[in-house]
């Protein structure tokens, strides 16, 4: 839609321009502004940074660092092109930089800012009395982070990855600045378009609910306890059990003869993996084992190879093992609550 102005009941459009025609930087004119007056595209929020870059191994710089009302961070990114090219993988980045900024941390960081721009002020009472606390409150800092990219446009490829990545409870606003010129005055017409304003409060529901739904999943998990050779066991340790009573029974001398009565088809996958292969993939989760890999569990045969045992079941495919199990002869009952 054009703006037009009015006088003399005469409408003459206003004609759109660009911040570089017009000679307006990124840094040096918009950051300046908006850092002074943040509400603009941040409502209820606290500059306490800028050109913020304190983190290790990294050159890399958030334009505006701020703490919204709820103590979280908020993450401001700005660009004057008409792209907002790669902002979003970008901040995305810093947001995981700052995530675990404490509450010290942060008051060090806004001190500095303060000094910097020759404030006098205190940054722990400043953000104490912004924050509505009459003490720091550790634990309610900082859970959670919140990205507002800014820019005079943005590519559809970024607007696309933003409504994913929100669907997927990331909170990342995109606010457009267009500068139109008349007169030789520069006016920036403001417009927050993700989420669209009248559609925010609607999303928030459904965040909600989202939320619900996940908390109600995570307390519908399974519990189910077995009892076999008079012991009781998770689903987990249940199939561990089985296989090494199998073994101690058996004395199996090659990984060949142990897949013959228990095949890797048990789990719908591979039911055991050589010792090595489950440590990398323990690395690759940053350290969470999907295999048992204390020394009492890995299985040893005659010829060297070692192999672990899959943590990972679930109540469908546990029923087939359980199933298998039974049928080999081995007592398993569900025990009940």
């Amino acid at each position: 839609m054009a703006i037009y102005h009015f006088e003399n009941n005469l409408l003459t459009e206003v004609q759109k321009t660009n911040f570089l025609v017009e000679g307006i930087r990124e840094r040096q004119h918009l950051q300046s502004a908006l850092k002074k007056q943040i509400e603009i595209i941040a409502p209820n929020c606290l500059v306490i940074a800028e050109e913020f870059s304190e983190w290790s191994e990294s050159q890399r710089r958030i334009d505006l660092l701020a703490i919204d009302k709820q103590a979280n961070i908020v993450a401001i990114e700005l660009k004057r092109n008409e792209t907002g090219e790669f902002m979003e993988l970008q901040t995305i980045r810093y947001a995981s930089m700052v995530s675990t900024l404490t509450f010290q941390k942060a008051t060090e960081i806004f001190q500095k800012y303060l000094d910097s721009n020759d404030d006098g002020e205190d940054a722990e009472t400043k953000l104490l009395e912004f924050l509505g606390w009459e003490e720091a409150k550790a634990e309610d800092f900082a859970s959670d982070v919140r990205i507002i990219l800014v820019s005079s446009n943005f590519s559809k490829e970024l607007t696309t990855s933003v409504m994913w990545l929100n669907e997927r409870d990331l909170d990342i606003r995109c606010v457009r600045l267009i500068p139109y010129k008349f007169e030789n005055q520069i006016f920036v017409d403001v417009q927050q378009i993700i989420p669209l304003p009248e559609a925010e409060s609607y999303q928030i529901k459904i965040k909600q609910q989202s939320e619900e739904r996940r908390e109600a999943r995570k307390s519908s998990k399974d519990y189910t306890r077995y009892l076999f050779n008079n012991e009781e066991f998770n689903k987990r340790k249940l199939v561990l059990a089985v296989v090494k009573k199998w073994i101690a029974e058996k004395s199996p001398q090659s990984f060949e003869e142990l897949t013959s009565v228990f095949p890797q088809s048990l789990r719908g996958g591979k039911l055991f993996v050589t010792e090595n292969e489950a440590q990398e993939v323990s690395q690759r989760q940053d350290g969470k084992r999907r295999h048992f890999l204390e020394s009492e569990d890995i299985i040893y045969f005659p010829d060297t190879t070692r192999y672990a045992v899959s943590n990972q079941w679930g109540k469908g495919n546990l029923v087939n093992f359980i199933n298998h199990a039974k049928n080999l002869g081995f007592q398993i009952e569900e025990v009940e609550d």
